[in-house]
């Protein structure tokens, strides 16, 4: 399988991760743009738009007349998707339809619409709390903490069985924290946000020193797809995606606080849940992207340099290297 010079649609492609990957793309590949802008934002696609070979759509994946709006098209890259694994602790039902419901049914009209090939963003957390650090892609058994990790995993076996059943080819990617420009979601965006408005004081979440988790950055999660998919093989191929190491929430805020050139600032601590910060955390995850290696791919920002970048990126601040 392989995106570019072929038609694409992309779900979610006004969000974060789309957009990113459509600016990519664009001008190498015929672009469908499908978001509900739920809160992904057109104007992210401002740039992919004006090359020319791309048009988008306002969609709701749950209401949409999906092969019709697929026709003609050879691979769909799934992103849409509700991330909020607090949220869900809640109320489960919105995760269950916009995740687990929504992919069967653009898997369903992928298939009547004659798709070829299927790329699915998937998350680290389907490993719930891995025994083994870093996880490669064979780590079994798979036991999600959190209905959104349980909701990938499910997403994961439908596109398994499409491709078994009507050949069309899949390809999961299992993303760690994919953090950069555009972000309006995860620890990184949150605590930015709470320092723009105190810059005095900053309520985290959980227990210090919070949570030890993989960071990539969202240049080198858009380059891990490109090179998963071209070097894919078989039916469904899976793919991590991550940095090499991991860092703890403290060390994320310290991250904040100096490159937003604040000092003296309190840090106060929620207490957390069981070692994590709300039910459904993964208190500690590494993937091992050996197998996304072999394409070539190599992150190139550790975790804390992700998460510096995506603070500059989030504030438009120039790049220290650029």
């Amino acid at each position: 399988m392989r995106l570019r010079e072929r038609r694409v649609a992309i779900t979610g492609a006004a969000g974060f991760i789309g957009s990113h990957l459509a600016d990519v793309l664009a001008g190498s590949c015929d672009l469908v743009l499908i978001d509900n802008l739920s809160s992904g934002r057109k104007g992210n696609l401002a740039g992919a738009l004006k090359k020319g070979r791309a048009r988008f759509v306002k969609e709701d994946l749950l209401g949409a007349k999906l092969p019709a709006l697929l026709k003609g098209t050879e691979v769909v890259v799934h992103l849409a998707a509700n991330p909020d694994v607090r949220s869900s602790a809640d109320d489960p039902k919105p995760t269950f339809q916009e995740n687990i419901v929504a992919t069967f049914r653009l898997l369903e009209a992928s298939r009547k619409a004659g798709v070829k090939g299927f790329v699915l963003a998937s998350t680290s957390t389907v490993y719930g709390e891995a025994t083994r650090v870093p996880t490669p892609e064979e780590y079994g058994p798979l036991m999600p903490i959190s209905m959104y990790g349980a909701s990938k995993l499910t997403c994961e076996a439908l596109a398994a069985s499409f491709a078994h059943t009507y050949g069309m080819e899949s390809v999961v990617f299992r993303f760690a924290n994919v953090v950069g420009g555009r972000s309006r979601h995860g620890v990184v965006w949150d605590l930015v946000q709470k320092l723009k408005r105190n810059p005095k004081k900053l309520e985290i979440m959980g227990r210090e020193p919070g949570t030890s988790k993989s960071y990539v950055h969202i240049e080198d999660a858009v380059r891990g797809v490109l090179a998963g998919v071209d070097r894919a093989s078989g039916l469904q191929d899976v793919f991590n995606v991550g940095s090499y190491d991991a860092i703890s929430v403290k060390e994320i805020a310290e991250i904040i606080v100096r490159e937003m050139g604040l000092s003296d600032v309190a840090f106060s601590w929620t207490g957390g849940v069981a070692g994590g910060g709300w039910k459904g955390d993964v208190k500690r995850m590494i993937l091992d992207t050996a197998k996304l290696r072999t394409t070539g791919w190599r992150p190139k920002f550790t975790s804390a340099e992700a998460v510096a970048q995506a603070v500059r990126d989030s504030l438009n601040i120039r790049r220290k290297d650029a």
